[in-house]
């Protein structure tokens, strides 16, 4: 009677312990939870090895890390007069300016030369213009042109088009492209990225006075 007793209880404590194992296996393996605030949806289990000694852990995948880049254009000419001197009939008079500009642009930039007058006009008498056209009775010349210069830029790929032959204008109201760029170049402040030139060429009947033209420039980045 009495080793049947026993041997009940040594049953009874064995069954306890496998059942404790399962236990402890089933309902003890996530002990916790990883959560990122205010994102759900990322919440994952703590879980644990159920030894001692032992590890528990978890892991949170979607935390994404963020910033940004402020665009920057910067465009510097290096003079504000353009001066062609005292014009002689049928001798070309040319004047420079040179440009540096600067920009992290994806796409790199574009520089646009525009007459405010369609020519160089009288000061005294503005239907008095010495360009291309015979409106006054007299043809003459009026041009821009550009080139570029050495590159200042260490991007890869970095391309400069857009160089503009020498063009007549006689139009208030064409943007002359004189500077086109596909990707970043540096503002150094050093050498000039491209050189834009004017040239006049009066006619022995250009009326005698003080010409004019002041030309609008314009930098756009292609971000």
């Amino acid at each position: 009677m009495l080793k049947t007793k026993i041997k009940k209880a040594i049953a009874l404590a064995s069954i306890a312990g496998i059942a404790a194992t399962n236990l402890s296996s089933v309902y003890a393996t996530n002990i916790g939870t990883a959560t990122v605030t205010g994102a759900p949806g990322l919440t994952q289990n703590i879980v644990w090895d159920n030894n001692f000694p032992g590890t528990a852990s978890g892991s949170v995948t979607g935390v994404t890390v963020t910033a940004q880049v402020l665009p920057s254009l910067n465009m510097t000419l290096s003079t504000s007069t353009i001066n062609l001197g005292t014009l002689i009939a049928g001798t070309p008079a040319s004047g420079t300016v040179n440009i540096e500009v600067g920009t992290n642009a994806a796409d790199g930039v574009t520089i646009t030369a525009r007459s405010g007058s369609g020519g160089l006009t009288n000061v005294d008498d503005n239907a008095i213009q010495i360009n291309n056209l015979t409106t006054d009775g007299i043809a003459e010349s009026y041009t821009f042109a550009s080139t570029a210069n050495a590159i200042d830029s260490t991007v890869s790929g970095f391309t400069t088009t857009g160089d503009l032959a020498t063009t007549q204008v006689n139009s208030n109201s064409t943007e002359h492209v004189i500077y086109t760029t596909n990707k970043p170049e540096r503002f150094d402040g050093a050498a000039a990225d491209v050189t834009f030139t004017v040239a006049a060429t009066s006619d022995a009947q250009t009326q005698a006075g003080s010409y004019q033209d002041v030309i609008t420039f314009t930098v756009t980045g292609n971000f």
